[in-house]
């Protein structure tokens, strides 16, 4: 069974302690300090995804080329985020993505964002992990479900993203059974509308069901209009400070 690829130096290392994993920032014109943040010191991060357009674009990008080689070289793992399309896209096109990530922001892994859960796409997603992992020779690679998936799932890859969504719908959510047969390093959750006040909250519920890799903003979705996740949250220090200390209990 696949576990975590060692950790390049200068990050968090994963193991047994929370970080965060950065679902992917707005472009960097228009997000500059977000992107400024991440190579800050001892912000406790596992790894930032790179969405310059969906994907890589049509071209290279020199703002997003800076960006990521400023992550890389303060020692931060970059995945390319590649959009599955709950296994409609065909696996030619998702190559050709992924290796314009690669030729042009030498990314460590990828994030396949809006992954199929059921059973009968497994096959399809283990064959795409699989020509990932050999353009790579290697990689990390994060699975983007955003909510519990077949458990078969964990044997493709090295983290699965069970759940992405609304602080309302986190607070209650149940984590399946299964989880408890691995480690907290293989599971991330990403969730929005978290407020300040239930940010302590919202870390204790990561812990109770043991995913090691995290995101929480303030900000929301507005109903499916805008991207949660395209700037930083306004606690940014206040979670950085309690991951990076280990305060979840």
């Amino acid at each position: 069974m696949p576990y975590l690829t060692s950790t390049p130096s200068g990050t968090a290392s994963t193991g047994l302690s929370a970080g965060l994993g950065i679902p992917g920032y707005a472009h960097p014109l228009v997000a500059r300090l977000e992107w400024a943040e991440l190579t800050r010191p001892r912000t406790p991060l596992h790894w930032v995804v790179l969405n310059v357009a969906d994907g890589p674009g049509t071209r290279p990008d020199p703002l997003c080329l800076e960006a990521a080689g400023r992550l890389r070289n303060a020692g931060v793992r970059v995945l390319g985020h590649l959009d599955v399309a709950h296994g409609a896209r065909a696996l030619g096109e998702i190559v050709a993505d992924a290796h314009r990530h690669l030729d042009w922001y030498q990314v460590d892994g990828y994030l396949l964002d809006r992954c199929p859960s059921e059973r009968s796409a497994l096959p399809g997603t283990g064959r795409t992990v699989l020509a990932l992992r050999a353009l790579l020779g290697g990689g990390h690679m994060v699975l983007g479900h955003g909510t519990h998936p077949h458990p078969g799932y964990a044997e493709s890859a090295d983290q699965l993203v069970t759940f992405s969504g609304p602080w309302s719908d986190y607070r209650w959510s149940q984590v399946a059974e299964w989880t408890a047969d691995h480690p907290p390093e293989r599971f991330c959750h990403f969730v929005h509308g978290v407020p300040r006040v239930h940010l302590d909250e919202a870390l204790r519920v990561a812990r109770w069901q043991g995913a090691a890799t995290i995101y929480f903003t303030d900000r929301t979705d507005r109903g499916g209009r805008v991207d949660p996740w395209a700037a930083l949250p306004g606690y940014w220090d206040d979670i950085v400070s309690l991951v990076g200390t280990g305060v979840s209990e």
